[in-house]
């Protein structure tokens, strides 16, 4: 059996807010310094680029790449390197609410995979609750795509807690599967850590999973560090 290629893979966890030309800057800086220490895949996390008032994101959500996405081309075009845009606000064309879209980019600066969130966030917790299904709407596809020779899946978030579709991707060959994550603080100190584990156990393959810190829509605190 063939051993798949090795990577570098640099995690980048962020504290986003509502600014998003400041989100961007911040994270591309931080992709620019993960190149720099020899890191061949970049991960940012879920929604790096924009973390506010909820209300209406379809002000925020824009065509693929849109602003939020051609900094990070041009820095995995520049340094050679994968970047997997953990999630951007993707605005639907039929003008519809806006996916919560994962973008893998290649050394090239090139789009090579893009993956829509599939598994909304609905839950109450305490008084307070998430419902995203009355903000954006749910992707319909599985995504993976080939890393230098690896197969690599993609997730978001919620969708950690739904195995079968991490099974359907180990089916496919996936030898890593990326989960950005702006998991709630008190659902992370519960379930993070160990569904993590479960997912890379039970399908034999590496997990990526980076996070956001700070607080997060209906104003939950994340499980960052």
């Amino acid at each position: 059996m063939t051993q798949p290629a090795s990577l570098m893979v640099s995690v980048i966890q962020m504290a986003s807010g509502p600014d998003r030309e400041a989100n961007v800057l911040r994270a591309a800086e931080l992709a620019v310094r993960a190149a720099s220490t020899g890191a061949t895949v970049i991960a940012l996390p879920e929604t790096f680029d924009y973390r506010g008032d909820s209300r209406d994101l379809t002000e925020v959500a824009e065509p693929l790449p849109g602003r939020a996405l051609q900094p990070l081309m041009s820095v995995a075009k520049a340094h050679h390197v994968w970047i997997l845009a953990g999630s951007v606000h993707e605005s639907d064309p039929a003008g519809g609410r806006p996916f919560n879209t994962s973008v893998l980019i290649d050394p090239k600066g090139e789009m090579a995979a893009v993956y829509r969130k599939i598994h909304l966030f609905d839950i109450a917790i305490g008084d307070r609750s998430v419902t995203e299904s009355a903000k954006y709407q749910r992707g319909d596809k599985v995504v993976h795509a080939d890393i230098g020779g690896i197969t690599a899946g993609l997730t978001i978030c919620y969708d950690l807690r739904f195995p079968e579709q991490y099974r359907l991707l180990a089916d496919a060959g996936a030898d890593v599967v990326f989960i950005p994550s702006s998991f709630t603080a008190p659902t992370g100190e519960a379930h993070w850590e160990v569904l993590v584990r479960a997912r890379a156990i039970e399908n034999q393959c590496f997990v990526v999973a980076p996070g956001q810190a700070g607080i997060g829509a209906g104003g939950i605190p994340t499980y960052g560090n």
